[in-house]
């Protein structure tokens, strides 16, 4: 027998965004939201931190809306749904990514490239997210997972993993790639697996000596402080970490025609750049915006076929605020991941 829908729900909101030493992330009890139109309404099993919930958090990411529940990459079992939702089976296992709608009609979405969708629209920040017990999603944007995962481990996935995925598609490695990652987090020890398993010589960049060990269990070639960086010259990078300062010196990092990829969704000031010094030669700088749901069905294609491992820490949704801080802090290895109902 399915279990009975409460009314309300256990959720943290970002109230008044600060620095999380002033506590912006704030518990509150919330209406369960009654699924609409194509939506489905899902009981969250876990939901992974990300770095974008710090900076909605902190208001490096303006909110579009008050009191919003962050998280986006949320993990659950279909519960209800809408009267225009596909029929699902009770109790499906599905993910809740970043991407949560758009337009469809536009010439990005005509092309192909519906991550730049004017009108695209974003769980955790356009609407409530998975840092509670339930969330709705279009089930158009809700991604089909498997039973027999932990669904701990799964969650990362749905942001840390595609974005990293697409972010090195951006970084363009060519065969036998010398791969340079910088900032080594939820998403780039996952994108370094990726590169890893395609035959990648991986060079990690982080100023984490935690971090840095887990990249050599990983079998990453290199891990070194951003004041040494990668002992040979790049031909593909990822810059990972939110530090504009990176920028030029992962440039300088580049082989003649390489490629360096910023994935982050916020980046402090990047200072002047020396064109021949940075630039010349046929070095390319490119940014990542979001990511199309071909990524995201891709990525988590290539993770179940490749067995990428998902380093975690599990914290108890009643603690999405030290999860938060420890992010802040560069505590975290791994991924952070808030679980409903543990103590």
């Amino acid at each position: 027998m399915a279990p009975t829908i409460p009314e309300t729900m256990d959720a943290w909101v970002v109230d008044r965004p600060g620095p999380v030493s002033r506590h912006p992330l704030h518990s509150a009890r919330l209406p369960v939201p009654e699924p609409v139109g194509r939506e489905l309404l899902v009981r969250i099993e876990a939901c992974a931190v990300c770095r974008t919930d710090l900076h909605l958090a902190e208001g490096d990411l303006l909110p579009r809306r008050p009191r919003t529940v962050p998280g986006h990459e949320a993990v659950g079992r279909v519960a209800a749904w809408g009267p225009h939702a596909r029929p699902r089976e009770e109790g499906e296992r599905v993910g809740i990514a970043w991407l949560r709608g758009t337009c469809g009609r536009c010439r990005y979405c005509a092309r192909g490239a519906e991550n730049l969708c004017p009108s695209s629209l974003y769980t955790g920040w356009d609407a409530d997210g998975g840092y509670a017990e339930y969330a709705v999603v279009d089930d158009r944007y809700a991604y089909r997972l498997p039973l027999d995962a932990d669904p701990v481990a799964l969650a990362p996935l749905l942001c840390a993993g595609i974005i990293g995925y697409r972010a090195l598609e951006r970084a363009e490695p060519p065969d036998g790639a010398r791969v340079g990652i910088y900032g080594f987090g939820a998403s780039a020890h996952l994108a370094a697996q990726v590169a890893l398993a395609k035959g990648a010589t991986v060079h990690v960049v982080t100023r984490s000596a935690r971090a840095r060990r887990l990249a050599a269990e990983l079998g990453c070639a290199s891990a070194s402080p951003p004041a040494e960086g990668p002992p040979e010259l790049l031909d593909s990078a990822v810059l990972f970490a939110p530090a504009g300062e990176l920028v030029p010196k992962a440039l300088e990092s580049l082989d003649r025609g390489g490629t360096l990829a910023v994935a982050g969704i916020h980046l402090s000031d990047v200072p002047a750049l020396n064109y021949q010094g940075h630039l010349f030669q046929e070095r390319t700088l490119r940014s990542v915006t979001a990511n199309t749901r071909a990524d995201g069905r891709a990525f988590l294609d290539f993770a179940v076929a490749h067995g990428i491992r998902v380093e975690t820490e599990r914290y108890p949704l009643s603690r999405a605020d030290a999860a938060l801080e420890a992010l802040a802090a560069g505590s975290v290895n791994g991924a952070a991941v808030l679980v409903p109902g543990e103590g």
